[in-house]
């Protein structure tokens, strides 16, 4: 069965996609070059100049909400990513989810804790040094149940 998308969230999508294409810049290039051709021939009027003012503003505004709305969702569900790797690491603290609804002045102590825990890590590991192969596997049997 086929989940039913809001119609906002269909129109949005397409309107991001479409937008963010190589094809909607050039468009968007040659409006501008069409307005400033069209200069010489309105006598670089007040009118010439409020059309291109008046579009682009109003494109302007309605993509805000667009791109907002896409931003969201997109931060929506890297957060519930990261939430399930959090959950499902054994060593990683559950306190940790949904740590994006915390305080600014919660959020700013925490980054002082793992900066602080960063420098000691990069005190102790050079920055070319990683993981062997056996201790990842070792991880992974350990998080499978099997040994």
């Amino acid at each position: 069965m086929k989940k039913k998308i809001p119609l906002f969230e269909r129109i949005a999508g397409k309107v991001i996609s479409a937008t963010g294409s190589s094809r909607a810049s050039m468009i968007a290039m040659g409006a501008i070059v069409v307005w400033a051709i069209c200069g010489p021939l309105f006598n670089y009027s007040d009118t010439w100049q409020l059309v291109i003012n008046t579009s682009t503003t109003i494109i302007t505004f309605l993509m805000v909400f667009v791109i907002q709305k896409s931003q969201n969702k997109d931060s929506k569900a890297i957060q519930l990513k990261l939430n399930e790797l959090i959950a499902a690491t054994k060593e990683a603290s559950n306190r940790l989810i949904d740590v994006e609804d915390l305080s600014e002045e919660e959020l700013d102590t925490l980054h002082k804790f793992y900066f602080k825990l960063a420098e000691e890590t990069g005190k102790q590991l050079e920055l070319k040094q990683s993981h062997s192969v056996e201790e990842a596997m070792s991880n992974t049997k350990e998080k499978l149940g099997t040994k």
